[in-house]
């Protein structure tokens, strides 16, 4: 017998066949199923609710995850190192009973991002809750170049300044020119840098300690981009190679 071992199939390969096997249960999910719906636009613009996550796995193929850091392992003195889980108990006549919770940020590094939330007795099923909930709170942000000190017309940055509270956190993201940099929060730098914003200023004033308060501060600035009303053609919501490809083909139409 040879000591030859087949290889494992890829992570992509296993994604194509469960969403082969998939069977839409929603009336959206059937209309994505059958290829009627698209684009994540069509459902985000109407203010759809998306209830199944394979719609967003469909829509939107090139997701990235991460795993933020909101708790902390025991150490002496709170010097514990950073952890993904967060561990509580409870305290009950048969003994404690510890829970994880987890938070796990999702985008495609090109306007679209999700946070998702949670919580089980153990880390695994924590952990793919969180990923669910991400993918069924997909959002797309507004970009654009809104610094008084850039020239460029990309969208690297965000239109204008935007603020999100949650608890005593209070999270302000500001515009900022090409070189600047994430100057945020480490975990606020994970969700900025899948969302696809490459330049901006931030400033936090509160209990920032507070790590799930400070994510919730940054996804709730975020959706207030896309409140405002705006005619800039150099503002671009959502994904900037979808807008480009529209522009250049409005533009051929016209020329013919």
């Amino acid at each position: 017998m040879s000591n030859v071992r087949k290889e494992p199939k890829r992570s992509e390969e296993r994604e194509k066949e469960k969403l082969e096997g998939w069977k839409p249960k929603t009336s959206l999910g059937k209309k994505v199923k059958e290829g009627k719906i698209t684009s994540l636009d069509e459902i985000l613009d109407t203010g759809q609710k998306i209830l199944e996550p394979q719609i967003v796995e469909m829509l939107l193929a090139d997701m990235e995850s991460e795993l933020l850091l909101i708790g902390q392992s025991k150490g002496k003195f709170g010097g514990g190192q950073r952890r993904v889980f967060k561990q509580t108990q409870k305290k009950t006549c048969e003994g404690n009973r510890p829970k994880f919770t987890t938070i796990v940020v999702m985008g495609n590094k090109d306007g679209y991002v999700g946070i998702g939330y949670g919580k089980s007795r153990e880390t695994v099923p924590a952990r793919e809750k969180a990923i669910r909930n991400a993918k069924l709170n997909v959002f797309k942000i507004r970009r654009g170049s809104g610094s008084w000190q850039d020239d460029s017309s990309e969208p690297h940055s965000i239109p204008f300044m935007v603020e999100g509270k949650s608890g005593s956190v209070r999270l302000k993201l500001m515009p900022a020119p090409p070189g600047t940099g994430l100057c945020a929060h480490k975990e606020v730098q994970k969700i900025l840098k899948l969302a696809g914003v490459q330049n901006i200023w931030s400033k936090t004033s509160g209990h920032r300690n507070t790590t799930t308060n400070l994510i919730m501060a940054c996804e709730r600035a975020l959706k207030r981009l896309m409140i405002v009303k705006v005619e800039d053609p150099s503002i671009v919501e959502g994904t900037y190679k979808e807008n480009i490809k529209k522009e250049f083909e409005a533009v051929s139409e016209a020329e013919s």
